[in-house]
């Protein structure tokens, strides 16, 4: 296929995303069913135009001061495949299963809208009644961090060091780009691709198969990192789900001690089998069942709290959820957040550790629920957040935003990773 095809085909799914609210991944997968005509790089081109498109709406809608389908893929290639006007009509012509060209009109209003006269809202790329928690965030800056969560994501992967180093595998992936990520020990980062291009599936590499490697954001690596899981240590996973961080943290306690991965909802367990079978991770026991937990109440050195949350820190990873989100939805989040750290507190022993980590960057969810927590848990104190990320991360202050008691964030502009938020409390004896 051109990139006329290609063109028509996004809209198409972005026209489908629109009617049925549905996720993209189905969106494009549908698509794939009924069009098996398309090769493996039809569909990826295809759906980097979609997720461009979903990532940067508000931009690419304002250059031709529309919300279409149209206009959102038109748009989405001219901010992000370095096209012009021009140079994109030129490339639609003569292409039978392209689109219509761009008109006359669409052609004078895209050329005389320049992105950087847009409101900020535009520039952000983000609901409208999500500014206000993004400058609470991130003060005079909330429009840059915002156009980070807009941008196409890297693909981070942890090196599993109970089988393999760093230096292995950047071997072994050679040619892709591979470089070590900038904080996380063992995190290896492979650039986000261009235009049309499509990363390749790592997980069909015999090192993987091995269990030499995972797929793990860096930023989730680095909140690992900061845990402090040391070898011998007591640990419950409380919201463990498919179990990158237990994995993560196991490794770190090179299979000593013992790790309890726990979520309420077992179905998310399913994938931590597998996982564990081929990383050769032994000191995991996994549980489904709340009784199961009743004898570890005030036994645990470490109780990690990997959230439930909006998601907002992973907009660039699935940009559609951003403008599924709603306030209901937050509140509910926050109500959620709120039992489960009341109910973890439970199991942290004298002298352990609660940590709470979400992949979102909005306050309500992070620093915020720490203080309502405190406010409702004397008993338990912040550690100083600030010589904790110098311990773990010397001479790296300015690649995050660190609160003394209040916590650590991380972002795509500032860190490089998707948002991340840490804090870690203390129980006191």
């Amino acid at each position: 296929m051109r990139l006329g095809g290609r063109l028509a085909a996004a809209i198409e799914v972005l026209d489908d995303i629109a009617a049925r609210r549905r996720p993209t991944a189905d969106a494009l997968k549908d698509w794939g069913l009924s069009h098996r005509f398309a090769g493996s790089g039809d569909r990826a081109a295809i759906g980097n135009i979609v997720y461009d498109a979903l990532r940067r709406k508000r931009s690419a809608g304002w250059l031709f001061d529309a919300d279409t389908p149209r206009a959102l893929a038109f748009g989405a290639l001219l901010l992000e495949w370095n096209l012009t006007p021009e140079s994109l009509n030129a490339a639609l012509d003569g292409d039978r299963f392209a689109p219509p060209p761009l008109t006359e009109e669409e052609l004078h209003t895209a050329a005389t809208r320049r992105l950087e006269d847009a409101p900020a809202e535009i520039r952000a790329d983000l609901p409208d009644w999500c500014a206000p928690l993004l400058r609470e965030a991130f003060g005079e800056g909330w429009v840059v961090e915002a156009a980070g969560l807009s941008a196409r994501p890297p693909l981070d992967l942890r090196v599993n060091t109970l089988k393999a180093n760093r230096d292995r595998i950047l071997t072994e992936l050679s040619g892709l780009g591979a470089a070590p990520t900038r904080l996380a020990p063992h995190g290896i980062r492979i650039p986000p691709v261009d235009g049309s291009g499509r990363h390749r599936n790592v997980q069909a590499e015999p090192a993987f198969q091995k269990g030499w490697f995972e797929v793990q954001d860096e930023g989730s690596q680095v909140a690992a990192t900061l845990a402090g899981a040391a070898p011998g240590m007591q640990v419950l996973d409380y919201c463990a789900g498919a179990g990158g961080k237990t994995l993560a943290l196991s490794a770190a306690m090179e299979n000593k001690g013992q790790i309890f991965a726990y979520d309420s909802e077992k179905q998310r367990l399913a994938p931590i089998f597998d996982r564990l079978r081929r990383s050769d991770n032994r000191n995991v026991q996994v549980l489904s069942r709340a009784q199961e937990l009743v004898p570890l109440e005030g036994q645990m050195d470490l109780v990690l709290v990997d959230a439930p949350c909006t998601g907002s820190g992973t907009w660039r990873r699935r940009p559609d959820a951003k403008w599924r989100l709603t306030q209901k939805q937050l509140d509910v989040r926050t109500g959620e957040q709120k039992a489960i750290l009341d109910a973890a507190k439970l199991y942290v022993k004298p002298g352990g550790r609660l940590v709470y980590i979400t992949c979102s960057v909005f306050p309500a969810e992070n620093a915020r629920q720490i203080d309502a927590f405190l406010a409702r848990e004397p008993g338990f104190l912040p550690v100083d957040h600030q010589r904790l990320w110098g311990d773990r991360f010397p001479g790296r202050a300015d690649l995050a935003m660190i609160d003394k008691e209040r916590g650590i964030s991380l972002t795509p502009a500032r860190s490089g990773t998707d948002g991340f938020y840490f804090a870690a409390l203390v129980r006191q004896g």
